[in-house]
């Protein structure tokens, strides 16, 4: 596939997952704000303003969480970038599903000065999460295995 085709297929994918986010988030939210609840045993929905990062590290920390959002998009896009000839249409679609997320969780740190998070696993003792957090560890679990498997061969 040529360079300009990758790039392409790069934009379509992340704006297609940021978009994806930001609705369905937006969605959710109002959805709890205006009083629906679902709880089971396997999870609950429970609207919370995030403030910091995973785990509840560098809280209020926004200005600094928005500049290292800001880097590793920019260090994610410039590896495509740079990497275009070689880079597999798999790796370029979970780094777009990686930096959707990244994108997602920065502009709610700009726009509203938290992070919302609705998604809360009840067997288990983690933290509440979003759809954004769902993309970044996708993206993240999966390059991994891309890097693993492409290191075995």
């Amino acid at each position: 596939m040529e360079k300009a085709s990758k790039l392409i297929y790069f934009a379509v994918c992340y704006v297609f997952f940021i978009f994806t986010d930001l609705y369905l988030s937006n969605i959710m939210v109002e959805q709890l704000v205006g009083g629906y609840k679902l709880s089971n045993p396997v999870f609950s929905l429970n609207y919370i303003k995030n403030t910091g990062a995973a785990f509840s590290i560098l809280q209020d920390a926004r200005e600094l969480l928005i500049i290292l959002s800001m880097i590793a998009l920019v260090l994610l896009a410039l590896h495509v970038i740079k990497n275009i000839k070689t880079i597999s249409l798999k790796a370029i679609f979970f780094i777009s599903v990686l930096s959707a997320g990244i994108a997602g969780n920065l502009h709610e740190r700009i726009v509203y000065g938290y992070v919302r998070d609705f998604f809360q696993l009840n067997f288990i003792n983690f933290p509440v999460f979003n759809i954004s957090d769902i993309f970044i560890n996708i993206g993240v679990i999966a390059l991994i295995i891309l890097i693993l498997i492409k290191k075995t061969k």
